[in-house]
């Protein structure tokens, strides 16, 4: 097993860093306001390929508010996000923008209290700064690269002490079609071991109760980058580790992800393992 912490990341220019988390965290303050304002109250959603595959004008809006200042203030560096794709060149560019304006959509429609904002600079290394708004707790969870992650300024650092699976909360999410493959041995094996397993429809605050303390470990069979890209670099800075399906380090790995307190990332991740290899 690699732990992404053994892997060096890129350096960064700290004005780069100070900056990206300034204009990030106003960008994640407006998006409070507007979430806040609206969830739940004539929502206008669009029925994409599944039932609950919305789009909403709250997105949208959201979008197009947050790529304004991002072009504005960064000019060259290209956007990629949830609503509006990716802007030309950002496959090769040194650095990006990832953002969702609505991650848990399905609850925000419903007005059910859990769906964030995450927002993220990205290089080769991964997540360079990370913002995640979570409105209904009225909490701003920031970190950059080698700066820690904070909540609404409080430093957050996981404590490195023993974590044991009884009673530890174990996050996963849906996949577009429902259950992924295994989810159902995935469950039944973490309950043998007296862990709960929790669904609650957004990838970013799933990843962010691991870099939280809340949570023990987040599975993610699938995922998009601006799902987790800003939550991603909240569990780095916290001390979680943060890897692949097949247990090697990578913060924005193309097959699965898991993120985890030290102490469970290897049981958990022979539970992720062991139901996919029991499906053939």
């Amino acid at each position: 097993m690699t732990l992404l912490s053994s892997r060096p990341a890129r350096p960064v220019e700290p004005a780069l860093l100070s900056k990206a988390l300034e204009v990030a965290g106003r960008l994640a303050n407006d998006a409070t306001d507007v979430i806040t304002a609206t969830a739940g109250r004539g929502a206008r959603p669009e029925t994409g390929d599944t039932p609950f595959d919305w789009v909403t004008d709250t997105e949208r809006i959201l979008e197009r508010h947050t790529r304004r200042v991002l072009t504005a203030e960064f000019p060259g560096v290209p956007v990629v996000g949830e609503e509006f794709g990716a802007d030309l060149g950002a496959d090769v560019a040194e650095y990006r923008w990832v953002v969702d304006p609505v991650d848990g959509t399905a609850n925000y429609v419903a007005g059910m209290p859990w769906c964030a904002f995450s927002l993220a600079l990205v290089d080769s290394s991964g997540p360079v700064v990370g913002v995640i708004a979570d409105p209904y707790r009225g909490q701003i969870y920031a970190a950059a690269r080698g700066r820690g992650a904070r909540a609404n300024g409080t430093p957050v650092r996981l404590s490195g002490e023993p974590v044991r699976t009884t009673g530890a909360i174990i996050c996963t999410e849906l996949g577009r079609g429902g259950a992924w493959p295994g989810m159902a041995g995935f469950i039944e094996q973490a309950s043998a071991a007296h862990a709960g397993v929790r669904v609650l429809g957004s990838a970013a605050l799933s990843v962010a109760q691991v870099a939280l303390g809340h949570a023990g470990a987040a599975v993610l069979h699938s995922y998009h980058e601006w799902d987790v890209a800003g939550a991603v670099a909240l569990a780095i800075e916290s001390g979680a580790v943060v890897m692949d399906r097949h247990g090697e380090g990578n913060a924005l790995p193309s097959d699965g992800l898991l993120v985890a307190a030290p102490g469970l990332a290897e049981v958990v991740l022979d539970w992720w393992r062991g139901t996919a290899l029991s499906r053939g």
